[in-house]
């Protein structure tokens, strides 16, 4: 990697472990960083592909906006998780899509694991009192260790 996508990733590497902090902290992802993400992923695309690499860059976001927008109104996700995702898919061409979505899939299976076993270990309800298993899941850990893991394959991709 060179300079310019060392700079990137710390950048986003920055943005992700805030995200990550406090969703599991304060179960919230703040929409300024979520914008900050969306926006900064975008110059990403220009910076790495040009007017070509924005317009690839900004495809995904719209597509997993749309996508996690649908989700939130189905209850299926949350909607700062719909935007946290969305604002990680800016960062990366249509072309990674598949592999970030496994990625963020695959950590998100990890942390289902890692949080239903803390609750039991603790002897915690896994339910809420609705009845909603994933109330209280902070999905935004798994956005953004997916999103993390993921990088690489951005570059290796445009090799």
């Amino acid at each position: 990697m060179n300079a310019l996508q060392w700079g990137l990733f710390a950048v986003l590497l920055a943005g992700c472990g805030y995200a990550f902090f406090s969703d599991l902290y304060r179960r919230r992802i703040p929409n300024w960083l979520c914008a900050a993400l969306l926006l900064l992923g975008l110059v990403a695309g220009f910076l790495t592909g040009g007017a070509a690499g924005l317009g690839d860059h900004a495809l995904h976001m719209v597509v997993a906006l749309v996508v996690g927008m649908v989700l939130t109104r189905l209850g299926a996700i949350g909607a700062g998780d719909a935007k946290f995702y969305a604002a990680c898919a800016a960062w990366f061409g249509l072309s990674a899509a598949l592999g970030l979505l496994v990625s963020v899939s695959l950590a998100g299976l990890l942390l289902f694991a890692v949080w239903f076993g803390w609750r039991r270990i603790k002897r915690l309800p896994v339910r809420n009192r609705t009845g909603n298993l994933f109330d209280s899941l902070p999905y935004g850990i798994a956005i953004a260790a997916g999103t993390i893991l993921s990088w690489p394959m951005l570059f290796s991709l445009s090799a």
